[in-house]
């Protein structure tokens, strides 16, 4: 069984999502299949059988995020520090052909959100950084071509929401 890294908000985001899957949607989905019983003959009852694809769905959602908590490995931000970059880190980077400054935030694969600038640590980007120090640079292979980013700071800091 494979651990794998993750944040106190990261792991604390699957258990909400669990919470909300067996408080808010089992029940919910379970009330129409009642009521989908109700139309009568079930071979050609659209309601029912959309009701019970449902609930396929969000039972195996549960097991899924379930396992992930069995085999999660909470792992402090506020207590890491380092010269060096590795998981939790917040990079600030500039790329070197258009001098744009961006700033990453390195997390577990299933917390990651590029909108919100959080890469997994098994992405291209994330791969490329782990282990480099301020003013290293880095070449990344992107779907897009390579790009070279100079590192201009690594802080380690719980992320905001």
């Amino acid at each position: 069984m494979a651990r794998f890294p993750i944040t106190h908000q990261g792991f604390d985001n699957l258990k909400k999502e669990i919470k909300h899957l067996k408080h808010v949607e089992r029940p919910k989905v379970i009330e129409d299949i009642t009521i989908a019983t109700d139309f009568g003959d079930l071979s050609e009852n659209a309601e029912y059988h959309a009701a019970r694809e449902k609930q396929s769905f969000i039972e195996g959602r549960i097991q899924y995020l379930e396992d992930k908590i069995a085999r999660a490995e909470i792992i402090d931000i506020s207590k890491l520090s380092a010269d060096n970059i590795k998981f939790g880190a917040t990079v600030k980077l500039m790329d070197d052909e258009t001098e744009e400054v961006v700033v990453y935030h390195i997390v577990g694969e299933y917390e990651a959100d590029i909108t919100k600038k959080r890469v997994s640590i098994i992405s291209p980007i994330a791969k490329a950084l782990i282990g480099k120090k301020v003013g290293d640079v880095v070449e990344v292979i992107t779907p897009k071509g390579s790009k070279t980013y100079e590192v201009l700071e690594i802080i380690y800091q719980e992320l905001e929401l």
